[in-house]
């Protein structure tokens, strides 16, 4: 007997559509490119930004590889809601782009596009997508003086717990708030040794990682995720006390050359790897959740 293929929805003709929106893609193209430049000279090539250009990638991925879902959903959405977020947005980004504050810039840049996208495909396509809209939010730099004041208690956290580790070694190791003295030489622990940065990075790399792996399940996707926090605070601890330790037998310009950054990538390599081990060890938990989720499903059914 023969079958019946599955109608597939048509794809999107891409030539066709820049062509009849192409003052749409000019305007797309003259504020997306400047921000990702600013981006990519700015806090990207930091590290507290490291993780940017992968948010955009993977985001951008997790869109696409939902294609046909979207395409048989979409609806254009209402006119006047669109309009009005397009217009905070374009106001959003003139102040930003004119005053260099790269994170209102980029907020609205993604409130541009989301707005577009929803008067193209509607909202209930943007529900569809809800998870890469959120994380998107990543790609925003956060301001400074937020970053400054959430980093202190950290910086207190990881100063204190490597100075009473080395002192029980016999480390000649004392500290006076975030500074670390050992020998004749001190330390101050910066906001990139104090677990922010790596937290935002791991946590953005997490949710990607919860999202595609573990979506199913969500009541085990927010117990992986709250262990990313004391991962990459005893992470940082471990670079802290790698960086005193190369102080003390190596000199200071030993530690605070290559092998600082070289620490860095190692602490954020080693985390990321960290979760991946911790998940597998979970999958009794993780095998467990479900089948009580199933149980509790097929009650209710009953």
């Amino acid at each position: 007997m023969a079958t019946l293929a599955s109608p597939r929805t048509p794809a999107i003709d891409w030539r066709r559509f820049l062509t009849n929106h192409a003052l749409l893609a000019i305007g797309a193209a003259a504020i997306f490119f400047p921000t990702i430049a600013s981006l990519g000279t700015g806090p990207w090539s930091t590290e507290a930004g490291v993780h940017g250009p992968l948010v955009l990638a993977t985001g951008l991925w997790l869109i696409f590889r939902r294609g046909d879902e979207i395409r048989a959903l979409a609806r254009p959405g209402a006119l006047g809601p669109a309009v009005a977020a397009i217009v905070v947005a374009v106001v959003g980004y003139a102040f930003g782009r004119a005053f260099d504050f790269i994170s209102i810039e980029v907020a609205s840049m993604l409130l541009a596009f989301g707005a577009v996208a929803y008067s193209f495909v509607g909202g209930a396509v943007l529900r569809l997508m809800w998870f890469p809209i959120v994380y998107f939010a990543f790609m925003v730099p956060i301001p400074g003086s937020i970053l400054d004041q959430a980093t202190q208690p950290l910086k207190q956290l990881v100063s204190e717990a490597v100075t009473d580790v080395l002192g029980v070694f016999g480390y000649p190791v004392a500290r006076v708030g975030v500074t670390i003295y050992v020998a004749q030489y001190q330390l101050l622990v910066e906001d990139a040794c104090a677990g922010l940065n790596s937290l935002i990075s791991l946590t953005a790399i997490g949710l990607f990682y919860v999202y595609v792996m573990r979506n199913s399940n969500w009541r085990y996707s927010v117990l992986l995720l709250t262990l990313v926090v004391p991962i990459a605070i005893l992470a940082n601890c471990v670079r802290v006390a790698a960086l005193v330790l190369l102080t003390y037998y190596f000199g200071d310009a030993v530690a605070q050359g290559f092998l600082h950054k070289f620490a860095g990538m190692v602490t954020f390599t080693s985390a990321l790897l960290l979760i991946f081990l911790i998940d597998a060890l979970l999958t009794p938990v993780r095998t467990w959740l479900e089948g009580s989720r199933r149980r509790f499903v097929s009650a209710g059914t009953r």
